[in-house]
């Protein structure tokens, strides 16, 4: 599957220093800029961050059309967003508050872009296993994130195919005629999951009770 199904990026092989990182400092980097771009009131700082994320972004040899791609994709939804806040709080914050989204879309795509997906499970079960003195299942948890990596590539694809049928139709404008195929793809698609999850003893274990259901999980 190409990078370009995925929100963030499939991953790219490489031999990079951002490839060959430990996957908890590339995690650990990108948990303190999201958190870090709450405190950043300056455009310009929100900028120069940005900047410095471009520049990891060269330095991991991803190259610049796949860049490109990552920050087109959200870009008409960020324009609102930089129209509306310039409007409400003024071009400097408008300006900060885009850069800042920006900064941590390329910063998550590095993460994603430069980590195998095994080895991004691998670091959530570890990272989960404190939580199983509170009843987390690590295993489980990690089994989540990867139906819904699969998943968001899915059902993005799913929208743009209907949406590019409803123009064909001169129906762009319906909204009924955009929702209802993407709802009802969406469900068949996770009826299918969920009896692939089952046939591989993943699923709830039926009982006596509920037929559909192990109590445990309700």
């Amino acid at each position: 599957m190409s990078a370009a199904r995925y929100p963030l990026g499939d991953y790219v092989p490489g031999e990079s220093w951002l490839h060959r990182a430990p996957l908890g400092v590339k995690f650990l980097g990108v948990l303190l800029l999201g958190l870090g771009t709450f405190w950043l009131k300056s455009w310009g700082a929100s900028v120069a961050v940005l900047a410095l994320m471009v520049l990891l972004f060269a330095s991991a040899r991803l190259g610049a059309r796949r860049l490109l791609r990552l920050l087109s994709g959200p870009a008409p939804l960020l324009l609102a967003v930089l129209v509306f806040q310039w409007w409400q709080l003024g071009p400097a914050q408008a300006v900060s508050i885009v850069a800042n989204v920006y900064a941590c879309i390329v910063a998550a795509s590095l993460l994603t872009l430069t980590t195998p997906v095994p080895a991004l499970l691998d670091g959530v079960v570890s990272a989960a296993r404190p939580l199983k003195r509170i009843g987390v299942d690590p295993e489980r948890l990690a089994l989540v994130i990867a139906i819904t990596l699969r998943s968001i590539p899915y059902l993005i694809g799913t929208f743009s195919a209907v949406r590019d049928a409803a123009r064909a139709r001169g129906l762009e404008r319906n909204p009924r005629a955009r929702a209802m195929p993407v709802l009802i793809a969406s469900v068949a698609y996770a009826q299918r999951t969920g009896d692939a999850l089952a046939a591989r003893g993943l699923g709830d274990a039926v009982t006596p009770e509920n037929p559909t259901r192990d109590p445990a999980t309700s």
